[in-house]
């Protein structure tokens, strides 16, 4: 582990308000300051004010991806880590996640020594490494590969299943499902 980072205030940004309040006092408990928000409303402001070590994100926050607000964190507190949490990995948003400025990308479920693991361990030697450990199943593939084309078609159904070559409804019927295990 990095003994050069120590974390002291986590703030955490889950729709979730369960999983929230659970994660905040598990930290807590571990002797971590923490704040959370369940959306991305006076963001800036509240982040600015707390001043958090890190920051822990969920990838779906009602409907909206959470990765739009890397750059609101990343300018209320610059050094700050940001954990990407997500019930839907795939390595396409973990890419994306890093690119934006995240620190570390997550599956859930996970656990919180997992999640402080990754906060406090250099970038290289985290989780998030993870993704890659395993051969990846076949209709896990084909979830990455699906993912992958959408993204280049900026999340368009109709560009999306043309380019697949599948008929729109069937690419639908897909993506309704929740990504299949490795």
């Amino acid at each position: 582990m990095n003994t050069d980072f120590h974390l002291k205030r986590v703030f955490i940004i889950d729709d979730d308000p369960t999983f929230n309040r659970i994660l905040q006092r598990a930290l807590s408990n571990r002797g971590i300051a923490t704040a959370g928000a369940q959306n991305a409303d006076g963001l800036a402001q509240t982040l600015h004010t707390f001043k958090p070590d890190a920051v822990i994100l969920d990838l779906n926050l009602n409907g909206h991806s959470g990765l739009e607000l890397i750059d609101t964190i990343r300018k209320a507190v610059p050094g700050a880590r940001i954990l990407v949490l997500t019930g839907y990995a795939s390595i396409t948003t973990a890419v994306e996640a890093i690119k934006r400025g995240a620190y570390q990308y997550l599956a859930k479920p996970t656990d919180v020594d997992s999640i402080l693991r990754s906060l406090e361990s250099p970038s290289d030697e985290t989780a998030g490494g993870e993704l890659e450990a395993k051969p990846m199943s076949v209709g896990r593939l084909e979830w990455e590969h699906i993912q992958r084309v959408l993204a280049e078609h900026n999340g368009n159904i109709s560009a999306t299943a043309r380019a697949l070559k599948m008929h729109r409804r069937t690419l639908q019927r897909k993506l309704a499902k929740r990504p299949v295990k490795t």
